[in-house]
Order: structure tokens, then sequence, then C-alpha cells
């Protein structure tokens, strides 16, 4: 069994904003599979379905950021499922926002729902970090976090959750590359090749470097095999001359 965690604030005060994105991210995929209904359990609130051939479990902490493992410790132990197992959806913010990485373990870097985590099952769990910029100063980061998205951010949020929910399988069957690939198609399609351009003509009056000069530049028709041999200028003067 699969758990996949979305760190989050409860409350209609946290509704939105940038720190709860992690919930915005299981929520999606809960609604693209057909998970069932929420039910409050484990110090938060419980979904459960299949992602292709894995049945996976999905928890929202509802203990606030600061203590979501304990949360999550208690469901890992009543369902007896390793860190190994459980993935852990949360903002990033040195990734800029619409990227997404996945890690396995790692350090908590001062996000204090990853923080509670170690504490209570250690570092060896997986991670999506979705991004979320920077504000720039540190001073500003627990505002900026606790701030709602806005509204032209839902340019690319919406079609992030929607790739992460589309991938969300391939995550449960332990194919973190291919998730990450695929969430990063979705969002960013490749460029479709141009059509090459034309080359410009050259000027009229454009000489190659490496042709006659100006007179003898224009194509000259072939001569046909019984015509007379073509005259110079000063052939037809000497003529002229010989004629008088």
């Amino acid at each position: 069994m699969k758990l996949l965690v979305g760190l989050g604030n409860p409350g209609a005060r946290y509704a939105g904003t940038r720190h709860n994105v992690g919930w915005m991210a299981v929520d999606a995929i809960a609604e693209a599979h057909g998970f069932g209904p929420e039910r409050a359990k484990f110090q938060g609130r419980l979904r459960e379905g299949r992602l292709g051939s894995e049945r996976a479990l999905i928890l929202k902490p509802e203990t606030y950021m600061n203590l979501s493992g304990q949360s999550v410790a208690a469901a890992m132990r009543f369902h007896k499922i390793a860190p190994g197992e459980a993935t852990v959806f949360h903002d990033e913010l040195d990734l800029a926002p619409g990227k997404l990485r996945v890690k396995l373990g790692g350090g908590h870097a001062g996000h204090n729902g990853l923080r509670s985590l170690h504490q209570h099952i250690g570092p060896d769990f997986a991670r999506v970090r979705i991004g979320i910029g920077h504000p720039g100063d540190k001073a500003l980061v627990a505002d900026y976090v606790l701030h709602p998205f806005a509204k032209a951010d839902g340019d690319w949020l919406e079609p992030l959750l929607a790739a992460i929910a589309e991938a969300a399988p391939m995550l449960a069957h332990g194919d973190a590359a291919g998730f990450q690939n695929r969430v990063a198609l979705r969002t960013a399609p490749p460029r479709k090749p141009q059509p090459a351009k034309p080359a410009r003509p050259a000027p009229s009056d454009a000489v190659p470097s490496d042709a006659a000069p100006s007179d003898a530049a224009a194509p000259v028709a072939e001569p046909s095999p019984d015509a007379a041999p073509a005259r110079s200028p000063l052939q037809s003067l000497l003529e002229r001359f010989r004629r008088d």
C-alpha cells in the first residue's frame, strides 16, 4: 500500500495559500482517480483508492504544518506502511513557480512540515517538491507562503495540478523519473520544429566574390553548334576599319 501525504494547514484562513499546495496536489489526484470520500482519521482527512494496480491512501494532516509528523506517523503505524512507501507533496521556495522535482530522502531545509516528519518517521520518504518561488527576502517568507496564490498564478498552477494527477500512477508504481518527466512534458510541451526559412535572394546588383566582372554576371545562353562565334566590340571596330 502507498501513502500519499499533502502538507498544508486546515481552515478557511489557509485555503488556497502557497503553503497548502501539497493539499491541492493530493486533492487533484484523489478527484482524478475516483478515490472514496474523505473521513476524519489519524488527526487528518483520509481517502482510499487505487492508482493503477496499487492500493493507495491519501492523507491531509490537520495538525497544522508544524505537527504534520504526528498524523503521518499514526497512519503509517496503523497500516504498517514503511517510510519508503510514503510520498509527501509540499511547497518548495527554492524552485521557480510551476517547476516540480521528486527527491528520495534528504534534509528538511527549514520546512516546518518536513522537520516534523523527520522527527516522527525519519528522512527516508519521497518528496514531491512543488515550486512556488521565493519572495527574494528571507524576512518576507512567512507572509509569502501563508498568502493566497494570485489570480495570475492559475495560468501555471492549474495545468501543473492536472499533470500531477494524470501522472500519479507512475509515481505509485515506483517510476519517479517517469512521473517527473511526464509532468514536465505536460506543463511545458516541446516546441514544434519551425520550417526552415527560404534563403533570401541576393540583390540584383550583387556579385558573388568568385564571379566574373559585372557585365559577365548575367546568365549566358548556350550557343548552338553552327552559330557564328560572337564578336567582341574590338573585333567589330577592326572590321569597320578594314572595309573603309
